[in-house]
């Protein structure tokens, strides 16, 4: 229902969104192009998996990475806004984080930050830390309904600032 909602919603605006996914890998999208009428707005997307293509692919700056490592906020945010612009996007969005079962560089099972880079002067980017429980296949799918809820928030959000 959520990604239904967001296809309707970004429809009505005449915008478009993509995606850059690391813990997710891919999962966003394909939720997204289950929805009849999604590919009048949904570009694409990015499975940055590997720390070196969130750079490559998505444009993270290298010092960043370096410095805070893969799973971080303004990790998330550039994954974002790396989407929004590579995919000629109106909206960005991002998942970043560990699904499990172990932790990666000490960062915990369940960390995941999930980002939306938005259209237009002054709205910016919105990130949110998650600390979500289960196995790997639940966090997952919950980093998937966190980003997309925070997406359609976003979206409420702008439509009535306008």
């Amino acid at each position: 229902m959520l990604a239904s909602d967001i296809v309707r919603l970004v429809a009505e605006r005449g915008e478009t969104f993509a995606t850059a996914e690391s813990l997710t890998g891919g999962l966003v999208a394909a939720t997204v192009v289950e929805v009849p009428g999604a590919s009048a707005v949904f570009r694409g997307g990015l499975v940055v998996y590997a720390t070196d293509l969130k750079h490559a692919l998505a444009g993270v700056p290298e010092d960043l990475l370096a410095a805070r490592g893969p799973v971080d906020p303004d990790v998330a945010l550039a994954l974002a806004g790396g989407a929004r612009r590579r995919c000629g996007a109106d909206w960005g969005l991002a998942t970043t984080g560990v699904a499990g079962p172990d932790p990666q560089n000490g960062i915990a099972p369940g960390t995941v930050y999930v980002a939306v880079d938005g259209p237009g002067e002054g709205t910016g980017g919105e990130v949110l830390r998650l600390e979500l429980a289960g196995d790997r296949a639940a966090v997952r799918t919950e980093s998937v309904t966190r980003v997309l809820r925070l997406f359609a928030e976003r979206i409420e959000a702008t439509r009535a600032r306008v």
